[in-house]
């Protein structure tokens, strides 16, 4: 997905993926730590805020200039 979505898991290298391969006990598979619950939620909400607000972003940056066009062909109108 996203930066937003993988704060919990940890980034394997190369070697690390190809030895998941042959690791059938999962020994291998390792988490982020938080030093407690309430940090670990204060990071997912953060994180979760934060795709929000990238979205709504992306969003006003698309429909920005389109809004624009329509304000000012509402304004052309009144004007006649």
């Amino acid at each position: 997905m996203n930066n937003y979505s993988d704060f919990l898991y940890a980034h394997p290298s190369f070697v690390g993926g190809a030895a998941r391969v042959i690791d059938m006990g999962d020994t291998l598979t390792e988490y982020n730590q938080s030093l407690s619950p309430e940090q670990a939620d204060q990071i997912a909400l953060r994180s979760d805020w934060n795709a929000v607000a990238t979205t709504f972003n992306s969003a006003f940056r698309q429909l920005a200039p389109l809004a624009k066009q329509k304000a000012s062909k509402s304004t052309r109108r009144r004007r006649r």
